[in-house]
């Protein structure tokens, strides 16, 4: 049965083709692994990678877009809130110092 290599390894040798640009059958052979294994640790390090440059594409449901989107609502009403206090702070601020 074949060893079991590790997320970090896997993440290494993904990295040394995709960001230092290494050819990965070259790669494959000096480490002793599978051709199609390397290219398959590849293809879910550039997926695991661009989830994390845009988290909105992986929205499974539109019920978790749509509570997404009631957070965003929500924090936005805060911010304008704070907002709103902090301008009647600074404009009795200014009232002060006249």
């Amino acid at each position: 049965m074949a060893e079991r290599k590790s997320p970090e390894y896997k993440e290494y040798v993904s990295k040394l083709i995709v960001e230092e640009g290494r050819n990965a059958k070259q790669l494959s052979y000096e480490l002793e692994l599978s051709y199609s294994t390397t290219l398959k640790w590849v293809k879910a390090y550039k997926e695991k990678k661009q989830r994390e440059l845009n988290p909105d594409q992986h929205l499974d449901t539109p019920s978790e877009l749509r509570k997404r989107i009631d957070e965003f609502e929500k924090r936005n009403r805060e911010l304008e809130e704070e907002n709103e206090i902090l301008k009647k702070a600074m404009h009795v601020f200014a009232k002060s110092r006249k």
